[in-house]
């Protein structure tokens, strides 16, 4: 009888599930609501101004043949050929606008903005710029990868005559300005004479969000670039400051010389004249002005998209009053000579007028959020509240590079409201609020049950109503991850909220988000979490602060000891104090009671880090001598936690 109850049970359910999932829309197909979406956004905006595109064609000299980079081995590193499906009108199924906005973002090739001044674009997320100096390039930001890097500079090369590379510059601490310096310099270059220059505080911001929140930051940035998504009408378009991420090998060289505050500093007889600006779209950058061609570098301070104040992917909040007083100083410096602005993303402004123009609007977005925000919140508005209310400013209705393809309006103010008071918005109910999975639950029962949340829901979508059928189905989702109707329902709901953004990086997460609700992670894809090379350039003292952020208690119990390590190498000693639930680091130190020490190079520990050797195996070779209990070291390593790339984020 039992048995027949439980068949008949499971029948029941199965039978709601076949008929909840009947009516589901077509995968990939843009609903009428989303259509008529759309379509209001192309009725409401100049999307035939053709001023952009001049600009972003302007001056344009050669171009890889197909757009293909390939690595050593073969594969693809970077194909903007995938993107040929922009050629088109833009479909039901992507927001017009940044449909415009990335056919101007996939124009690659090499350019000239004025003699003796280049981009090659199209070739990575990022831009890279060569200046021609009096015996060779300087190259700034040199790309994500060495592979595009390299090939950028051969086109260059190959057009515009061979010559060296004297100095590089990164304009900032974000990898993808950086990350390819392998494939046009290196240590032999350095003792050769190279200069590689870069703003205050670069080395440690370029390795810190990488390092001690790099595993969380990655997931997510998978979801925020599209990763795992194929491109296509129905898939990625986009990142809003490039089309994609190249997949080459990401590197690191130390600078050589800082630059601090303003300066001025003549490269190979080119005058640069430097404006720091710390705590803005990175917490270590710079802009600089080069007199010689009256035209300034706005690094990523200023390109063809309002930025973000706090990334989708997780980073430090960034500060909208600074940024906007950086670009108001650039502004009144050399506003008036100005007859280029180029960036590190996106294409050139050229003229006066319109130079004056764009840098006059970046400046005013991030005022007025800023500004606006924290009017609001002086009323008493909480952060969803001001992200509903706060209008578009007028020059944002015909200004594209002010439009939210990468940073939003919304997120942008609520980052702004943490800034200054935090993550909490007064409520009391939300001070100790339960976590979802327990939420969720609740949520669900006061809603009548499962069915009823469910019948409830697709109403709301039929209705075109997506963001409240998201909103009710993810509790459901988070109660009860087996239900495939909230499951099939909820991805729907993110599909098409994904086709309706104006924001690349809105699209991607909810598009990736749909897809790992229909397939599950995707298990590849992963973005790049190091290598030894970018491994080299981590300072020890950073390395045993993310070495402790693994370190998990629980395992640990109650033991006390301490573990001394010493590094020849660098002439380094550190000791990782470990008792009451924490792993102390401290540089400079060698414990008399320490219950080990271990004397090895330091690059003996990046291979054991990265999984490319053993500790047993390096201590039977000698490249490890332990002193005192080996046991002790071993067991330490193992009190470290590895955490998984691919952990749930639209499922418990």
């Amino acid at each position: 009888m039992r048995i027949s109850f439980c068949v008949a049970l499971a029948a029941t359910a199965l039978a709601t599930a076949l008929a909840n999932s009947q009516d589901l829309p077509p995968v990939g197909v843009a609903t009428e609501a989303t259509r008529s979406a759309n379509a209001e956004i192309a009725a409401a905006l100049p999307l035939g101004d053709r001023r952009d595109f001049e600009n972003a064609t302007r001056g344009l000299l050669a171009q890889i043949p197909g757009g293909v980079i390939r690595a050593a081995d073969g594969r693809i590193v970077w194909d903007a050929g995938a993107y040929g499906f922009l050629d088109a009108a833009a479909p039901a199924t992507v927001n017009p606008s940044l449909w415009r906005h990335t056919q101007l973002d996939r124009i690659h090739g090499l350019f000239e903005l004025k003699p003796g001044l280049y981009q090659l674009r199209g070739y990575d997320t990022a831009v890279m710029t060569l200046i021609r100096s009096k015996t060779g390039w300087i190259v700034v930001d040199p790309l994500l990868s060495a592979e595009t890097a390299r090939a950028a500079l051969a086109l260059a090369n190959q057009h515009l005559g061979q010559r060296p590379v004297r100095a590089v510059i990164f304009t900032h601490s974000h990898a993808d300005h950086f990350g390819g310096v392998r494939g046009i310099a290196s240590e032999a270059d350095i003792s050769g004479g190279l200069r590689i220059i870069a703003p205050q505080g670069f080395t440690q911001e370029a390795v810190a969000e990488n390092l001690l929140a790099g595993n969380a930051m990655a997931r997510r940035a998978a979801f925020q670039f599209g990763q795992t998504l194929k491109p296509g009408p129905t898939g990625q378009v986009g990142v809003g400051i490039g089309t994609a991420l190249s997949k080459g090998v990401i590197g690191l060289i130390e600078p050589t010389e800082i630059v601090n505050g303003r300066s001025q500093l003549i490269i190979d007889g080119v005058e640069f004249r430097f404006i720091n600006a710390p705590g803005t779209e990175a917490p270590a950058e710079f802009m600089f002005y080069l007199p010689k061609f009256h035209a300034l570098c706005a690094a990523e301070l200023a390109t063809g998209t309002m930025h973000n104040l706090l990334t989708l992917r997780g980073a430090q909040i960034r500060d909208g009053l600074a940024w906007s007083r950086y670009l108001d100083e650039v502004l009144e410096k050399y506003g008036a000579g100005l007859e280029v602005v180029f960036a590190s993303h996106s294409w050139p402004t050229f003229g006066a007028g319109p130079a004056r123009e764009f840098l006059t609007h970046q400046r005013d977005i991030y005022r007025y959020i800023h500004d606006q925000t924290l009017r609001l919140a002086n009323l008493g508005f909480t952060p969803d509240e001001i992200a509903e209310q706060l209008a578009e400013p007028g020059f944002l209705k015909e200004d594209f590079s002010t439009r939210g393809y990468y940073g939003t309006l919304s997120h942008n103010s609520k980052a702004v409201y943490q800034r200054y008071f935090g993550w909490w918005d007064g409520v009391p109910a939300h001070l100790h609020a339960l976590p979802p999975e327990d939420a969720a639950r609740k949520y669900v029962e006061f809603m009548g049950g499962p069915e009823q949340l469910l019948t409830k829901a697709r109403a709301s979508f039929d209705q075109g109503d997506y963001r409240w059928s998201a909103e009710v189905l993810n509790h459901l989702m988070f109660a009860d991850p087996a239900n495939v109707p909230a499951r099939d329902w909820l991805a729907a709901s993110y599909e098409q909220l994904g086709f309706q953004a104006e924001s690349a990086i809105w699209r991607n997460y909810y598009l990736v988000a749909a897809q790992e609700l229909r397939h599950g992670p995707a298990g590849k894809g992963a973005v790049q979490l190091g290598n030894a090379d970018f491994l080299r350039a981590v300072p020890t003292a950073m390395l045993f602060d993310s070495l402790s952020v693994r370190f998990n208690p629980a395992k640990a119990g109650t033991a006390h000891y301490v573990i001394n390590f010493e590094f020849p190498d660098r002439e380094e000693t550190i000791c990782v104090i470990v008792g009451d639930d924490v792993a102390v680091p401290r540089m400079g130190c060698r414990a008399e009671n320490a219950a080990a020490t271990a004397r090895m190079n330091r690059v003996t520990l990046d291979e054991i880090l990265l999984g490319s050797a053993k500790f047993a195996d390096r201590v039977a070779d000698g490249s490890i001598q332990i002193t005192g209990d080996p046991a002790a070291v071993r067991a330490h390593l193992a009190l470290l936690d590895e955490f998984p790339y691919w952990f749930n984020v639209v499922t418990p």
